[in-house]
């Protein structure tokens, strides 16, 4: 049904080819072929900042940092970023979109909402679920409007009848399945739009400057990059995260005096 998605899994035979640099540029040459123009403007649309499912509302903690001097400056922007990104997505939302791309090209509504269902439990901080619930259903009604297969059609009508939660990473790995985006992509594309909302939310919040948070975006790129191929390897049975100190930052966020942001 979504030919891509078995073709992308095997995407790490790069490593088993020459290791020299003209060998792995005409590997990644070929391969960003095989997805689409169509495709690639789909996940631009969906990964665009103007995408409206509400991420600009969400600092998922940075706020409580930044007001308790904790970060303060561009480093520790990026140091925010990279713990966040490897401890609190890369193994959880990141990897839960590639497993949920897979549930729908198998047309497996069930899986879909195991997923959904261990996403909700692994996300212990009230704010921080709320905040992807919303982003997800956001994100899902899009996709309906858009491509509405059966199986998505059917996941919006359990999510509008309260009966699964509707997390992000489900709901973008639906987008990526229904419009046929390579597997990495599409992870490497959720972790860069989670960076590049807090960032913009950094912003808000510290006088970094447009230049130095386009410096912190580029600086994050290559972590980005290992965590989206490490995202198609995670089993549902794997998934996984471990940010104690910013989940905790987003437990304190809500009994903040003053608050920019809903998380």
């Amino acid at each position: 049904m979504f030919p891509t998605i078995s073709r992308w899994n095997s995407y790490s035979i790069a490593s088993r080819l020459d290791g020299s640099v003209a060998v792995r540029s005409l590997y990644r040459l070929h391969v960003a072929i095989l997805m689409t123009s169509d495709a690639l403007l789909a996940l631009l649309q969906f990964s665009d900042g103007l995408f409206p499912a509400g991420t600009y509302a969400h600092s998922c903690g940075l706020e409580t940092f930044v007001q308790e001097a904790i970060v303060s400056d561009a480093d520790g922007v990026e140091q925010f970023l990279r713990a966040y990104l490897q401890g609190a997505v890369a193994r959880t939302d990141a990897s839960a979109v590639i497993l949920a791309m897979r549930a729908v090209a198998s047309d497996d509504l069930s899986t879909c909402q195991k997923l959904d269902a261990i996403l909700e439990a692994m996300k212990p901080v009230t704010e921080l679920r709320a905040a992807s619930r919303q982003l997800g259903r956001q994100t899902l009604r899009i996709v309906a409007a858009l491509e509405a297969g059966p199986l998505i059609r059917e996941f919006l009508d359990l999510t509008e009848a309260d009966v699964t939660p509707c997390h992000h990473a489900v709901a973008f790995g639906m987008a990526g399945a229904a419009f046929d985006w390579p597997l990495v992509n599409a992870a490497a594309s959720f972790l860069y739009t989670t960076a590049a909302g807090l960032t913009g939310s950094a912003l808000r919040l510290l006088p970094l400057g447009q230049t130095r948070a386009q410096i912190i975006l580029r600086n994050v790129a290559p972590l980005i990059s290992s965590l989206a191929d490490i995202a198609t390897k995670v089993g549902i049975d794997d998934l996984s995260s471990f940010a104690p100190a910013i989940e905790i930052a987003a437990m304190k966020h809500e009994r903040l005096e003053a608050r920019l942001f809903r998380s």
